[in-house]
């Protein structure tokens, strides 16, 4: 075993179909702990019992494996074997290019759920959801269909990679559905662009991160770049959106915060040692420290992106908007083993500036915003009617308030406010545009603004701040006028 080991932070609680985004932060040593030989005799004996008596010849290899796999499966669900196989496909350089569904997928309550697909991938398109749990995955070509029960994160994925334009069919349950909805997936070679962007108006701009990259701060400073000398003069405000971000490399993460921070601490760890804390700061040259800005993030927001947010909102940078995120805090390793397998081991959690802990709890907005359909809310104006809480689907009853009351409402579906259905606050509602017989996902800000309410609420509180500092600094200056 190699005594130095890559310290990794893992996206979300997953894996990405044909390669596992990680946080690199240099290196980590395990310590010396002795074992327990009474425990191990146990387990020898055990072993021995089965390879001889056992009804039928037994593969000692896998006998071993699943011991291994069975003892890690006690711990977090982030804590797995990676036999040559995944372990090889894992190593693949987080490039942004990569095979398979571009799904991210985890371990909830004992289902495989999936935290989030990528943007503009096949299963992005095909309409996977974040929270649907995948109950059967069927591949007709191999004649394999396969109930997930029992199954672990690295079986599950490699029972869904395959073969670019090789297909296999997902079966989900999803909320509000009756029965499992079965979702056909044509595998692809997966190309993520991390950035996108866009003026929103004069001197607002979307800036739009989809996972951390190995070029991901580089291409943000480029696209920044590049609208201001569109609007050709700096910045008033950008709104930069993290939602359904399932992370990526811990570097990259901290040197997105450095555009807007400067040196500063980004994030901290602390494993087993509580004595013991490992700090990462910005660089310190900040070139876009002035404009303000707004952090959009939502329930599928994870790991790389809960940094960002958490560092931006504990050193006053910008304020987050959104939803509750994901609250993926833990640590990473993954050790290289000598035939060639590996592990991923849990050893730290990490934590912002202030000293937070992110881990089960997430990223808390500092305002929150449900996503509500602009289509309805339009309806209901152009109706001469205001939307009012009662409007809203799950309310809390009024005392005075009586089964069927504004009936007025001329659309009998309520407008749902999301609050803890997650299916309504993380799917992308984004309009959808044809270019070339393929679909693609309409990316220009002027366009999404129309359609996404909490993009429409973020530029509204970009716009407040820059009028509440003016009317601030007017008030100083009247001030010492008079005196």
């Amino acid at each position: 075993m190699k005594r130095k080991l890559h310290l990794f932070f893992s996206t979300s609680v997953g894996v990405l179909m044909g390669a596992t985004l990680m946080i690199g932060v240099g290196f980590y040593r395990t310590s010396e702990a002795a074992p327990s030989y009474e425990f191990l005799d146990l387990f020898t004996k055990v072993l021995h019992f089965v390879q001889s008596n056992y009804v039928e010849e037994v593969d000692t290899k896998k006998l071993i494996e699943g011991a291994i796999k069975g003892m890690l499966s006690t711990l977090d669900p982030h804590t797995v074997y990676l036999p040559p196989e995944s372990f090889k496909e894992m190593q693949v350089d987080t490039s942004g290019k990569f095979g398979g569904l571009g799904i991210e997928i985890s371990v909830q309550d004992g289902y495989l759920t999936v935290v989030t697909p990528i943007e503009d991938t096949p299963a992005f398109f095909a309409g996977v959801e974040p929270g649907d749990r995948i109950y059967i995955i069927e591949d007709k070509a191999k004649k394999v269909k396969k109930d997930t029960k029992g199954l672990s994160l690295q079986e599950a994925v490699g029972l869904m990679r395959g073969d670019k334009g090789s297909k296999v069919t997902i079966h989900v349950a999803r909320k509000g559905a009756e029965k499992l909805v079965p979702i056909e997936i044509r595998r692809d070679i997966i190309k993520v662009v991390s950035v996108k962007g866009g003026l929103l108006e004069n001197d607002y701009a979307w800036l739009r991160i989809t996972s951390f990259q190995s070029h991901t701060s580089r291409d943000l400073r480029k696209k920044i770049e590049t609208l201001v000398k569109e609007n050709k003069k700096p910045l008033q405000g950008a709104v930069l959106d993290l939602r359904s971000n399932p992370g990526g490399l811990l570097e990259e993460a901290v040197n997105v915060s450095g555009l807007f921070l400067d040196k500063l601490p980004v994030v901290s760890t602390i494993g087993r040692n509580k004595a013991k804390k490992e700090v990462e700061y910005s660089k310190g040259d900040a070139p876009f420290k002035d404009f303000k800005m707004v952090v959009l993030v939502n329930e599928a927001s994870a790991s790389a992106s809960e940094i960002v947010a958490g560092a931006l909102q504990d050193h006053h940078r910008a304020i987050v908007v959104g939803k509750p995120t994901f609250g993926k805090g833990s640590v990473q390793t993954v050790i290289d083993l000598e035939n060639k397998s590996g592990l991923k081991l849990t050893v730290a959690r990490y934590y912002t500036p202030s000293g937070r802990s992110i881990q089960g709890t997430g990223i808390k907005p500092d305002i929150e915003v449900d996503r509500l359909d602009v289509a309805l809310i339009d309806k209901a104006k152009k109706g001469g009617r205001i939307l009012k809480e009662g409007d809203l689907e799950g309310h809390l009853v009024g005392e005075n308030e009586k089964p069927g009351d504004d009936k007025d409402f001329d659309d009998p579906t309520k407008i749902s406010k999301g609050g803890d259905d997650k299916d309504d606050n993380t799917k992308d509602k984004r309009p959808i545009k044809e270019k070339d017989g393929k679909k693609l996902r309409v990316d220009d800000p002027k366009e999404l603004v129309k359609t996404d309410y909490q993009l429409q609420q973020a530029v509204s509180y970009l716009k407040a701040w820059h009028i509440f500092e003016v009317q601030k600094a007017g008030g100083e200056k009247t001030a010492m006028i008079k005196e």
